[in-house]
């Protein structure tokens, strides 16, 4: 009997997420002097925090190589951030190869066809509401949010939920 995503859940350690399409909308806007410029959630940002804060691995393999994109996730506490990506299985490879990270405990959201191989590797792939066709068939749950909406919050509050972690993190600070 195959697992329900809410069980694979338990055992995730390892968040591993695309940034266009994901932690973004998809959308660039290019300024007249040719930078490209993307939003990005501030809640998305606030759940990858707080999953480092929680000894969570959080990875970002992307395929764009925008600056401003490193230098937000950075500042998140993001340390493992692959940008100008052509090939991510080799990357997804070498990452887990470096951490000695079980694919089985790695959750990774993608929403089009670079993201497809990679998402075959591991034991949770999901994606945003508004992914490729062809990534909506091979993930085991479907975000109800869009990219760049919300849909990394989504998965991490789910996770975390799961794990008994998502309060736990906020309550010792105040306790």
């Amino acid at each position: 009997m195959q697992k329900s995503y809410k069980e694979l859940m338990n055992n995730i350690t390892t968040f591993i997420f695309d940034v266009d399409g994901v932690l973004t909308d998809g959308t660039i806007h290019v300024s007249p002097t040719g930078e490209m410029l993307r939003n990005m959630n501030i809640r998305d940002g606030y759940a990858m925090k707080a999953a480092i804060e929680n000894g969570y691995t959080v990875c970002i393999i992307s395929g764009g190589s925008n600056e401003g994109v490193r230098i937000r996730l950075r500042n998140l506490g993001i340390t493992d951030i692959y940008l100008g990506v052509p090939d991510k299985v080799e990357t997804f490879k070498e990452f887990t190869d470096i951490y000695s990270i079980n694919p089985d405990t790695v959750l990774y959201m993608g929403d089009d066809i670079p993201d497809y191989y990679v998402m075959q590797l591991v034991a949770l792939p999901v994606c945003p509401q508004d992914a490729s066709p062809e990534i909506k068939e091979i993930s085991k749950y479907i975000s109800h949010k869009t990219g760049g909406t919300g849909c990394v919050r989504d998965v991490i509050e789910q996770v975390m939920k799961v794990q008994g972690k998502w309060m736990e993190h906020f309550n010792a600070r105040y306790d």
